[in-house]
């Protein structure tokens, strides 16, 4: 067969069954043998589309994403993608086409250094070179992929070695090895035991990592166990089970106040998963500042990376949890947790007939599915949503976090959908973000899929608003979009119906005519230009000085 023939042929032998990706003339070898294939490709109308909708794929299902592009702009058009999945840990593999090896150098047609510019933002990255060497290639790419932190990796394949004649090998699965004996992580495990036992107020903080090494079972039984009050990073949100009431909520930025509040008092952080992200610290020299750390993570290099860890463990979270399943007497730190709880709740009686974003996302999180998946872009809704719906799985809530790529959500929620075709999608999207990967409609419309679209319209670029109005004078430089396009005539351009909404009284019975309509839908929900997100920790604040101008209605 072809080196296109076996890239094939390595996917089905991966259990892939769907790609998503824009052909070229350097990849056409390869799309000449999807023609046909059983691997079933989704055109999408932007490479980047291609790598979002793989990382949704992913994200969803707990499966490698795939991608595919030619050369040139199309290579270059993953990489937005591929540094988003790299900073959230997503397994993606990328397949790029590349110029034959006889022009390689000379500046040909649609020739980029990909390879080299890619370095950066993939786990690794191949440039295959010989035909011989396109299996193991392939194999070690999905290996990567998804072993220990997993990250995206890219295969850049030359037109010639695509042409190339080559015998298929099928794979001969090995023993895999077993798994450490938690006997290495004795020391620590008796050390952070002591920890735990000598601790007053105790606090989990949890990351994605917990959801990616399948460790929500033995997370909530540690919980319970423990009765150790938690809370999360925006990709961890849904790991703990609902019905825990000393779960705090996201902490950070935009957190809840009960959630900074209570870690900045915490004498022992017990760090699962997580990096100590800025945007989750605030003030780095001031985060928890009492606090003894127990971290444990799969990467080295998170390990006292920012914060120091009196207990560090380098490890399978799965496994090390229940090890650590001790019983301390916190009763008066989970009253004190309970009544910050209690006393910094939401307030959703908004005066008025304009519709207040955080109610809105509170009726679309009760009435939608309980296993939907809501993907986000990035901006203000995408933190009211992360305040404001409620997951049962961090594979529910797909949102852009370390890279924080506006354009993300429509075709992360392609993805989903085609990961999970039974449950519901559902992409809460700001305007500006919605007009990013606009293009993707029309993968909707040709592979008639049944996506929930809610646009939040205030005409404006939200969040860096909010900034020029608290931190630049009110200086409201490139943030209007008040000439947006009328998104509901647009969404019917692509034969998806939709409605628009501006009054609150509109809401119910909006999401009642979304979710009956048995395919794609768009919500128009207009709101007012002048709400902001609350609270918000200022910059180089530290995360128990939050900006909290939270409304005080009148009964």
């Amino acid at each position: 067969m072809t080196g296109a023939e076996l890239v094939v042929k390595l996917l089905t032998e991966h259990g892939v069954h769907s790609v998503f990706g824009y052909p070229g003339g350097a990849i056409m070898p390869i799309y000449d043998a999807l023609y046909q294939s059983p691997v079933k490709h989704y055109l999408c109308r932007h490479e980047q589309g291609g790598g979002f909708s793989a990382i949704g794929y992913a994200r969803a299902s707990g499966q490698t994403g795939v991608c595919l592009a030619t050369s040139g702009p199309g290579a270059t058009n993953l990489i937005t993608a591929l540094a988003d999945a790299l900073l959230d840990s997503v397994p993606v593999v990328a397949i790029t086409g590349q110029v034959s090896q006889a022009v390689a150098g000379t500046d040909a047609f649609q020739e980029v250094d990909v390879l080299g510019m890619s370095l950066t933002c993939t786990k690794h990255s191949f440039y295959v070179r010989d035909v011989a060497d396109l299996a193991d290639t392939l194999r070690e790419a999905f290996v990567l992929a998804q072993s220990g932190r997993p990250g995206p990796v890219l295969v850049d394949i030359p037109k010639d070695v695509q042409l190339a004649q080559v015998d298929y090998q099928p794979l001969h699965l090995t023993a895999t090895s077993a798994a450490p004996e938690l006997s290495q992580f004795a020391e620590q495990i008796a050390s952070a035991r002591t920890l735990l036992q000598q601790a007053k107020k105790p606090m989990a903080y949890i990351g994605g990592g917990v959801h990616m090494a399948d460790a929500l079972p033995e997370l909530n039984a540690f919980l319970t166990a423990t009765g150790m009050p938690s809370v999360t990073t925006l990709k961890a949100m849904g790991s703990v089970e609902k019905a825990n009431p000393l779960y705090l909520g996201m902490l950070g930025m935009h957190g809840t106040q009960a959630a900074n509040i209570a870690v900045q008092q915490t004498d022992l952080l017990v760090c699962l998963g997580a990096r100590f992200d800025d945007r989750v610290t605030g003030n780095l020299k001031k985060f928890a500042p009492e606090a003894k750390v127990i971290h444990i993570d799969i990467d080295p290099a998170e390990i006292n990376k920012l914060r120091f860890a009196e207990v560090a463990m380098l490890g399978d979270l799965k496994a090390l949890l229940p090890a650590l399943t001790v019983a301390g007497d916190y009763s008066a730190w989970q009253t004190h947790c309970a009544t910050l709880k209690a006393q910094h709740g939401w307030r959703y009686d908004h005066p008025g007939e304009r519709i207040y974003a955080p109610l809105l996302l509170k009726q679309l999180s009760e009435r939608m599915p309980d296993n939907s998946v809501v993907s986000c872009d990035v901006g203000q809704h995408q933190m009211w949503v992360a305040q404001h719906m409620r997951f049962n799985s961090p594979r529910n809530h797909l949102s852009s976090g370390g890279l924080g790529t506006m354009g993300f959500g429509l075709p992360a929620a392609i993805g989903a959908k085609i990961s999970r075709p039974q449950d519901t999608s559902v992409l809460v999207t700001g305007d500006g973000s919605f007009m990013m990967n606009v293009q993707e409609l029309a993968t909707i419309k040709r592979f008639r899929l049944p996506v929930k679209i809610v646009v939040i319209d205030n005409q404006r670029l939200g969040m860096v608003k909010q900034w020029q109005q608290l931190f630049f004078a009110g200086r409201y430089s490139e943030t209007d979009l008040s000439d947006n396009p009328d998104f509901v005539s647009l969404a019917a351009a692509f034969a998806i119906p939709g409605h628009s909404i501006s009054h609150k009284d509109e809401v119910e019975s909006a999401l009642d005519a979304m979710f009956s309509w048995p395919g794609p839908y768009l919500l128009h929900v207009r709101i007012d230009e002048t709400d902001n997100v609350w609270p918000l920790v200022p910059p180089g604040a530290a995360n128990h000085d939050m900006m909290t101008d939270l409304p005080q209605w009148e009964e």
